[in-house]
């Protein structure tokens, strides 16, 4: 539980961490198994760990890294060694009976009471030579710009190896809270100059020009621009993923994403995209149970669906593809080029949607390729031709 975080937090699992618990338990294992084969070792670090499980008994981020890396050791022999770090005495003594479970089922699981930036050293010293997942999730202001693209250049080599990834919140309460105070005669300059620390300079400063109307969607160009500059500062591929207590509503914040791996853009946009349909059938759970008389709840009327969107992707998908084709006139892999692959359905359909869009291309005689797998091989490994 990160500074200000009250213990009502962890009486059970808000709507928004919904969706962001269900993409790191469904990404996570993922990277271990893509990464950890090497050398049978992987490092994580949660950097705002909270007390791990909530009242309720749902398992917290910290509970979810810890099933997983005891799952990976008894089932593949993987080893994780894990830093869970927390600010709040109380939510760490809470964190450490919870870690305790998974110690005794041989998870290397390391409980440290203070700051993530305390620990980080220690963390990147762990993990020389070893692939290293950072989960960044603070209730407010996370780490500073130079703390957090320093640890990251000092595990890039020209090989890419070992792999390095992060999930991390990026506030969008924080900017648009900071943004007027930024805006206002009567604004503490201090809090500014914190955020200009996280954010690498006073850029977002632009966005909320004094005594001037603000631009529509100027929190969500604030989003964008932190995630752009932070792939030019590190030469990773970053996306970002809003995320809302509701539909229609603002976000509350973006969960940003960054590797160096086109395997890992695959797969995570995968994940979101059936993280982000568990996050439709909780949501219309818990109107259910604040409205059991009602005929129909609203989000069953609001909610997309599943089929349509991929029926709509398809086509879309099969000229991305054809584009591609064209442009590099040789048969390409699709995980090469996940993101122009998927275009504007990244992280909103999931990776069958890329294999429906081959059938389609074959179907119409735009590619020999039939998006049939041979020999078992994953749907991102596949090779498409272009039309002879």
């Amino acid at each position: 539980m990160s500074a200000g975080t009250s213990g009502a937090y962890w009486s059970d699992r808000a709507l928004p961490s919904t969706l962001k618990h269900s993409l790191l338990g469904r990404y996570i294992p993922q990277f271990g198994g893509m990464t950890g084969s090497r050398d049978g070792r992987v490092v994580y670090l949660d950097g705002y760990a909270g007390e791990g499980r909530y009242e309720s008994g749902l398992p917290g981020s910290a509970e979810i890294a810890m099933r997983v890396a005891s799952k990976h050791l008894s089932q593949h022999g993987l080893r994780w060694t894990c830093f869970f770090t927390e600010r709040e005495l109380k939510s760490v003594t809470r964190l450490r009976e919870i870690a305790g479970i998974y110690q005794k089922q041989g998870v290397d699981a390391r409980v440290h009471h203070g700051s993530v930036g305390g620990v980080m050293d220690e963390v990147l010293e762990a993990a020389a030579g070893l692939p290293l997942f950072l989960f960044l999730d603070p209730c407010g202001l996370g780490l500073p710009w130079d703390r957090l693209t320093q640890a990251l250049a000092a595990r890039r080599t020209a090989k890419r190896w070992p792999p390095t990834e992060f999930l991390m919140n990026f506030s969008m309460v924080a900017v648009r809270r900071l943004g007027g105070n930024a805006r206002s005669a009567k604004g503490v300059e201090a809090s500014s100059e914190r955020f200009d620390e996280v954010c690498g300079g006073r850029w977002w400063r632009d966005f909320f020009p004094a005594g001037q109307d603000v631009a529509p969607g100027a929190d969500e160009a604030v989003a964008a621009e932190y995630a752009r500059r932070l792939e030019e500062a590190t030469g990773m591929l970053v996306r970002s993923i809003p995320v809302a207590k509701a539909p229609h509503h603002k976000p509350v914040y973006h969960l940003v994403y960054g590797t160096w791996r086109e395997h890992g853009l695959w797969v995570f946009g995968d994940a979101a995209a059936r993280a982000r349909d568990q996050w439709w059938q909780e949501l219309e759970v818990e109107e259910e149970k604040h409205e059991p008389d009602a005929l129909f709840s609203t989000t069953s009327l609001i909610r997309p669906d599943a089929r349509a969107l991929t029926a709509a992707a398809i086509p879309a998908i099969a000229d991305n593809l054809e584009q591609l084709l064209r442009r590099h006139r040789r048969p390409i892999k699709l995980v090469d080029h996940t993101a122009d692959v998927f275009g504007d359905y990244y992280g909103q359909v999931t990776e069958v949607a890329a294999r429906a869009a081959v059938k389609h291309l074959h179907e119409q005689g735009r590619t020999p390729s039939t998006g049939v797998s041979r020999n078992k091989e994953k749907i991102r490994d596949l090779i498409v031709e272009p039309a002879r």
